[in-house]
């Protein structure tokens, strides 16, 4: 058999599996699109047509009331407000959540991996095990502690939560990428006069992007869904937008409204689906730049 008919069989086969990888991804993004493609669609019919219709019937016509209703008229308690405040107290506790966090996690894990001290082993092993101690666990003492700190009930508190139980996560994700970074370029800035923190901002930052992004994202989008603690340390106005959502789709005034429901859950979703969008390909990069070896 000649080197030609091999290749062309070879290249037939590939094409083959190539098909056959590509349809099976279609298929299973089509699968895990399918919840989204049920709360647009619903999100674009009026209460009758829903009420009358199937699960996957497209809409006689667009009707987007629905989501000025869901922005305009979200119900909390036993009045009702705009969603767009809630908006607002999320990305007051986001924004400086994940900075904060992100920038703690960084010291942390250079201090872990690259400035050894005596029980530096046993702190990164404490931060493990405060990776895996469940929400419901902390409520009851980090209530006290934001009542004994004075900032119950306001945005201020709910970063403290989410910064404290998010800074083992982002310790662990620079500890494991800082790991791969030679610990002899520290010592050679050393011997050349440069102290901690010019070590940390001069060398080992400009190389920490890529592990940067994957906490940025990870946190963003652990501290933007997080109903848990929004509902347990929030006050009346300083309720993230997951807890917004939840209020509005537990309450209804003469009839359920899906399709506000759904347009409201679309526009809750919207700023971590823009994240991924946007930044997924650098997770990737740097997943596999080191954040989860060692």
């Amino acid at each position: 058999m000649s080197n030609n008919t091999v290749g062309r069989k070879s290249s037939g086969l590939d094409k083959v599996f190539r098909i056959a990888l590509y349809t099976v991804l279609i298929v299973v993004a089509s699968f895990y699109l399918m919840p989204f493609v049920v709360m647009l669609i619903t999100s674009l019919k009026d209460v009758e047509e829903i009420r009358t219709g199937t699960l996957l019937s497209l809409p006689a016509s667009l009707h987007f009331d629905s989501w000025a209703k869901a922005w305009s008229s979200a119900c909390t308690g036993s009045s009702c407000g705009g969603i767009s405040p809630y908006f607002l107290n999320s990305f007051q506790i986001v924004i400086p959540a994940v900075m904060i966090s992100t920038l703690l996690g960084a010291i942390n894990g250079y201090v872990i991996s690259l400035w050894k001290f005596r029980g530096s082993d046993l702190f990164f092993a404490a931060l493990l095990v405060g990776c895996f101690i469940p929400f419901q666990v902390i409520l009851l003492p980090m209530a006290r502690t934001l009542g004994w700190l004075g900032i119950a009930n306001t945005t201020t508190g709910l970063v403290f939560v989410h910064v404290v139980y998010g800074v083992a996560f982002t310790t662990l994700f620079f500890r494991n990428f800082y790991q791969s970074i030679p610990g002899e370029l520290v010592k050679a800035a050393r011997l050349d006069g440069a102290g901690f923190f010019t070590i940390f901002y001069r060398i080992i930052l400009p190389v920490s992007t890529p592990i940067i992004v994957v906490t940025v994202i990870w946190q963003f989008t652990q501290i933007w869904n997080d109903f848990l603690f929004g509902v347990a340390f929030s006050g009346f106005d300083t309720q993230p937008v997951t807890v917004a959502l939840n209020n509005l789709v537990n309450t209804s005034f003469g009839g359920k409204e899906y399709n506000v429901d759904m347009a409201a859950a679309i526009i809750a979703a919207l700023p971590t689906l823009a994240v991924y969008v946007f930044a997924g390909k650098y997770f990737v990069r740097g997943l596999t730049a080191g954040a989860v070896k060692g």
